[in-house]
């Protein structure tokens, strides 16, 4: 089996909840930590730009990572969201079973 971490960005906590919420209550992640405060500076139509947002790390199977993708850039408030995915394996044989019994493997 193979597990996945999802990054993305956003702007306002309320979104940041939003987005969180709704990705665990349709079983697309088992869990989303939100780091309430980051400052992030990239650029943006050709100026850099200093914002300040929250991270959303959410942890999910492999196997939903188009479902959880497409979900994350519907309710996301960005024109282009930060969406970085990593792949891992590894870790404890307990937590990675519960990830796999908390998202939803169906096709449904």
């Amino acid at each position: 089996m193979s597990y996945i971490i999802a990054l993305t960005t956003i702007s306002g906590m309320e979104s940041a909840k939003k987005i969180a919420k709704t990705l665990v209550d349709e079983r697309l992640a088992a869990c989303v930590n939100i780091i309430p405060y980051v400052k992030s500076f990239y650029v943006w139509e050709g100026k850099t730009t200093e914002d300040d947002e929250s991270l959303l790390i959410i942890k999910s199977d492999e196997k939903v990572k188009e479902k959880l993708i497409n979900r994350i850039r519907e309710l996301h408030t960005y024109t282009l969201p930060e969406i970085i995915i990593i792949n891992f394996n590894d870790g404890l044989p307990d937590y990675l079973k519960w990830i796999n019994e908390s998202v939803r493997r169906s096709e449904n």
